[in-house]
């Protein structure tokens, strides 16, 4: 397996294409999210069934995370994912309603208003747009995500760099997921490029990076902290990529 490389080495290797991840990568998915799922607190009165907020992070958090580990391997569709990730939190608790409304009814409609909500709080991570338009100049640039359509083509047109992307690259339009290599050889494809012309740049190790590998791409993993796992590159923050590309 190939080791960390020091950002600050003189070598480059040149790339024809880039491929990268939208939510957490360019995106502040993790902020818009936390919000949505504040407003929702407040407004479905889940203090009700937990005290705090807190309280109820730690129930929907680890379960959301492993949904979307199933959803990655093709395993769960995505209107399961979306519907149980809010119901699973409703229903471990013993009350058998919420002032008076079905768990399953409330559950629905908070999937439906976390997705408006997220929209709604949507922000670019800092130096996105600095990097992108710096890698646009140099690169045709492709997104590839496991976000839903209908939320990840709203945020790329508020985004401001719509126009900066050769391809958008979402997993449920062409019915593969990361971390299959099939969607990163469609991306090769679309490009006109082999494996080793190519870089995938991502925030998630199971997600982007372990999928670039399977399909021979080389990755760039911005991960902060110690870690057991290995990418062609590791760098601190996007904005670190600028010294590679």
């Amino acid at each position: 397996m190939k080791e960390k490389i020091d950002t600050n080495a003189p070598q480059k290797k040149t790339y024809k294409a880039v491929f990268l991840d939208w939510d957490d990568t360019i995106g502040d998915w993790v902020n818009a999210a936390q919000q949505a799922l504040q407003d929702i607190y407040a407004t479905y009165h889940l203090e009700d069934l937990y005290a705090t907020f807190e309280d109820y992070l730690e129930a929907y958090e680890p379960y959301n995370l492993m949904l979307w580990g199933k959803y990655g391997q093709n395993e769960i569709t995505k209107e399961y994912l979306q519907f149980e990730r809010f119901y699973r939190p409703l229903m471990i608790q013993p009350e058998p309603t919420l002032r008076g409304r079905s768990k399953e009814e409330i559950a629905k409609e908070i999937g439906v208003e976390f997705l408006r909500l997220t929209n709604r709080y949507f922000s670019l991570l800092p130096d996105a747009d600095v990097v992108v338009r710096q890698l646009a100049a140099k690169y045709p640039l492709t997104i590839i995500s496991n976000g839903f359509g209908e939320v990840q083509y709203y945020k790329f047109a508020h985004s401001g760099l719509q126009d900066l992307f050769t391809h958008l690259l979402i997993s449920e339009e062409v019915g593969i997921n990361k971390p299959q290599p099939e969607i990163f050889r469609i991306a090769l494809e679309r490009n006109g490029v082999t494996a080793d012309e190519a870089v995938m740049i991502g925030d998630s190790y199971n997600s982007d990076i372990a999928g670039a590998k399977a399909a021979g791409i080389d990755q760039i993993w911005i991960h902060q902290g110690e870690t057991g796992e290995t990418a062609t590159y590791i760098v601190p923050t996007l904005k670190d990529v600028l010294k590679l590309l």
